[in-house]
């Protein structure tokens, strides 16, 4: 009986934090639950720096609980496993994305769309089953049930690995789901940053014809030669994107801001899919005649379950797809979030929490 009272001790561990609606990060100190029984305990080593992040430590969506500590693209190496964990041991590469609970009995969960049960907790901001806040990524340790942990291959390197687990994931989905995965479609991505970029990377690999489409003219060598685009449309040039009209099977929309839709219909094929991933804070307007004369979709798609995540992370290291990255010290976070907003990164930023937030303490 001794020994399971010890066990059940908090652990006293140490992040950023958020504390008000200013988004400004600082050091703070806090504690992980214990080790439970079908948790995974792991060493933080990177973490991603997602935009939802930034949304999260200003509080723009309204629902933000502080201190905050932000961070939903995780990964590490397993310290400690619960005596009924079966899939993971001491030294394991391991990842976290964007939850780390749901209910396991309702239909989504049935269905291994956790994501969209519910009763789906979050990994940072909201109540976890026993009352307490999550805390994110921005930190040196991470516990988890088993079942929202991802294993990640060898072969891929946890700095450009860990935006996989949101960003990844979130293109990665749709394509299958959509059906938009199948070699010699084509297929558009609308905007080429953390999340574009990836969605190029993974449609490449599925074998399908990539165009990015994108408001920017400069990212047109970026798109054709680094990424692998087939081809590039500018979105304001309106005889480029008359020219395209009806020449694609999908599009994959990222683009978070204020942006028409109707010249994106107009791309493509009768049956066409437009497959929304970027969240806009305010509606877009739909124009439904163009989705009725060609019988096209408009659809959405957020993140997907952990069977589909770690079938994305097993996929990407096969096809050796990783993020473009830049490493940044935790104690560089704040500016990180400055130019977030300017969307100044190429393409995403990570923490490199292993080798700088002791430091910063």
């Amino acid at each position: 009986m001794a020994k399971s009272r010890e066990v059940e001790k908090p652990n006293k561990a140490f992040g950023w934090a958020a504390r008000d609606s200013s988004g400004v990060l600082s050091p703070f100190s806090f504690s992980r639950r214990a080790t439970g029984e079908k948790d995974v305990r792991f060493k933080v080593i990177y973490c991603g720096v997602c935009h939802s992040d930034l949304h999260a430590v200003k509080n723009d969506w309204g629902t933000s609980t502080y201190p905050l500590i932000p961070g939903h693209e995780i990964v590490g190496e397993v310290t400690e496993v619960g005596s009924k964990v079966q899939k993971f041991k001491v030294g394991d590469k391991v990842g976290v994305g964007g939850m780390v609970g749901a209910c396991h009995s309702c239909d989504n969960c049935a269905n291994n769309l956790e994501n969209y049960c519910s009763k789906m907790i979050l990994t940072y901001g909201v109540k976890y089953y026993d009352g307490t806040i999550t805390y994110g990524g921005y930190s040196d340790t991470m516990v988890s049930d088993e079942h929202f942990v991802i294993h990640i291959p060898d072969n891929l390197p946890l700095d450009a690995s860990a935006p996989l687990l949101c960003a990844g994931i979130t293109v990665y989905s749709p394509l299958r789901f959509y059906g938009l995965d199948k070699p010699g479609m084509h297929v558009g991505v609308v905007g080429l940053g953390g999340l574009g970029h990836v969605a190029v990377k993974f449609a490449k690999a599925m074998g399908v014809k990539v165009t990015v489409i994108s408001t920017s003219p400069n990212k047109k060598k970026e798109a054709l030669e680094h990424l692998g685009a087939n081809s590039f449309l500018v979105s304001k040039d309106q005889d480029q994107m008359q020219a395209a009209e009806g020449t694609l099977d999908g599009i994959i929309d990222t683009v978070s801001a204020q942006h028409p839709l109707l010249p994106l219909i107009g791309l493509l094929k009768t049956q066409g899919k437009l497959v929304v991933v970027g969240a806009p804070e305010k509606p877009l307007e739909l124009p439904v005649l163009p989705l009725l004369m060609g019988r096209k979709l408009l659809g959405g798609s957020c993140a997907g379950g952990m069977k589909e995540t770690q079938e994305m992370i097993d996929f990407a290291a096969k096809h050796n797809i990783i993020a473009d990255i830049e490493i940044i010290p935790i104690h560089y976070v704040n500016t990180a979030m400055e130019r977030l907003v300017k969307t100044d990164v190429r393409y995403r930023f990570v923490i490199d929490i292993g080798n700088t937030l002791k430091s910063s303490s």
